[in-house]
């Protein structure tokens, strides 16, 4: 038990340290949004210092930091490409401007700190699913990477699919709502639901099935805090056809499309 209270307590003070010198770096830069790119790098670098202090490491624990690998990374990548050189996110400049010179404090600690904290309590199977991991890899191992690659697919799609959209000059001002757009309205944030349920199943398949509060937490964060309730509101007042797609769409999980609503 200490020991995991050792890794957790470790892994918390490398999260705030690097959300800390990120904080250093958005005041230089009077630009909060740096923050959002760091998110998927952020679990990269949980998965590999819960590594690192374990050293011995079995197929499942190899498993839970590949997979967590791959989709941070990319995550992170695309976010720093998608916003190079766009400057401060919308959100962020509506803060600076809300709190003045008080910002720099609470960007502090209701963007980066809490942040930061997010990330190291949703990254429990990442954690403890290396430190209960046991056995051979079984049909619930299976499960979770059957789960977490729709998920990672649903993603990185979506994000390539609307990329592709926004870069024809022709859709400016318009609704995507082709590909997987047409079956939800939201398949980023459906694919990332799925990528954690994913992990936690393998977490949970070498014993960490008590780790379940974490994907718990990353579904409630997408589908009714900080995910589908703020894009909603933003897209529905910068898209004039928004709620007719809205009408005829699934909000997050996918579906067939209403073709008698809003057509």
């Amino acid at each position: 038990m200490m020991e995991l209270v050792q890794l957790a307590s470790l892994n918390l003070a490398v999260i705030l340290a690097a959300m800390g010198l990120l904080w250093l770096v958005s005041l230089a830069r009077r630009d909060a949004s740096i923050v959002d790119p760091f998110w998927g790098a952020g679990f990269t670098l949980v998965a590999w210092v819960t590594a690192a202090w374990w050293s011995q490491l079995d197929s499942r624990s190899l498993l839970l930091v590949g997979l967590t690998t791959v989709w941070g990374l990319r995550l992170s990548i695309y976010l720093l490409w998608r916003n190079w050189n766009h400057g401060e996110d919308a959100r962020y400049r509506a803060m600076r401007d809300k709190h003045g010179a008080r910002f720099r404090w609470v960007s502090l600690f209701t963007v980066f700190s809490l942040q930061g904290l997010i990330l190291w309590f949703v990254s429990w199977p990442v954690q403890f699913g290396q430190a209960a991991s046991g056995g051979a890899l079984g049909w619930l191992d299976g499960l979770g990477v059957a789960v977490w690659t729709v998920g990672f697919a649903f993603e990185t799609i979506g994000d390539y699919q609307l990329a592709r959209f926004k870069s024809d000059p022709a859709n400016r001002g318009q609704v995507m709502d082709r590909g997987l757009w047409r079956y939800t309205r939201h398949p980023n944030y459906f694919g990332d639901f799925c990528v954690w349920w994913g992990i936690y199943l393998i977490a949970a398949a070498g014993g960490a099935w008590w780790t379940l509060p974490a994907p718990l937490l990353m579904s409630l964060l997408l589908m009714k805090v900080s995910g589908v309730p703020l894009l909603e509101k933003s897209m529905a007042e910068r898209r004039p056809g928004y709620e007719n797609y809205a009408r005829r769409t699934n909000a997050f999980f996918p579906g067939p499309p209403d073709r008698q609503s809003g057509e």
